[in-house]
């Protein structure tokens, strides 16, 4: 589908059919985004540890599926402008979230201590994951390195050594690092000013 003069209009259209679940809509919307869709995938692959599974492609693809499953969109906006913004930030949710559930099993071997764990399951929708982001930005303010740890043991998967090495600290300062920022995390989720 090329864009033109129709692609407005198509764009629209193409994200009413996908809220109301027919699959081809999907397919559609990837093959008019695709370039867009590839370059997110890999922005955020970028930040993924280097021996990931996946691919930029693979994500795409994993994303198709994910849409192509979706039935449920929240409402769009009143012009192809607003659509196209809606759609790209469904998927970078979603890319995000696929990519948390890859590494689950990663970081359920690597952290026994469940703050991994409360992290990616209270991330099920673009609202959960603009609070855990909030959660980090506020973990960030008490020190740019805890939230850095945090982020490479919950969704890098990483384990200590490799935390020290991209670092340039020792094993100890990451094992204090990860536990005021795990302690701190579980004060914040559970407490009475949790986000």
């Amino acid at each position: 589908m090329a864009h033109g003069a129709g692609a407005p209009a198509a764009i629209r259209q193409l994200m009413t059919e996908l809220r109301s679940g027919k699959r081809d809509a999907a397919d559609r919307l990837i093959e008019l985004f695709y370039p867009e869709l590839r370059r997110m995938a890999a922005a955020r692959m970028r930040h993924e540890r280097p021996d990931h599974t996946w691919q930029p492609t693979v994500l795409v693809n994993e994303l198709y599926l994910e849409l192509a499953r979706a039935n449920a969109l929240p409402p769009g906006g009143p012009d192809a402008d607003s659509e196209k913004a809606s759609f790209l930030g469904l998927a970078g949710f979603l890319m995000k979230r696929l990519l948390i559930h890859h590494a689950r099993p990663l970081y359920r071997r690597a952290d026994k201590t469940g703050i991994s764990e409360q992290l990616a399951e209270s991330a099920s929708g673009p609202q959960d994951l603009n609070e855990i982001e909030d959660l980090l930005d506020r973990l960030a303010r008490v020190d740019p390195v805890l939230r850095r740890v945090v982020e490479m043991k919950v969704f890098e998967g990483m384990s200590r050594d490799e935390m020290a090495a991209r670092l340039g600290c020792s094993l100890r300062t990451v094992a204090r690092h990860w536990e005021f920022a795990r302690h701190w995390l579980h004060d914040a989720m559970s407490g009475p000013g949790k986000p």
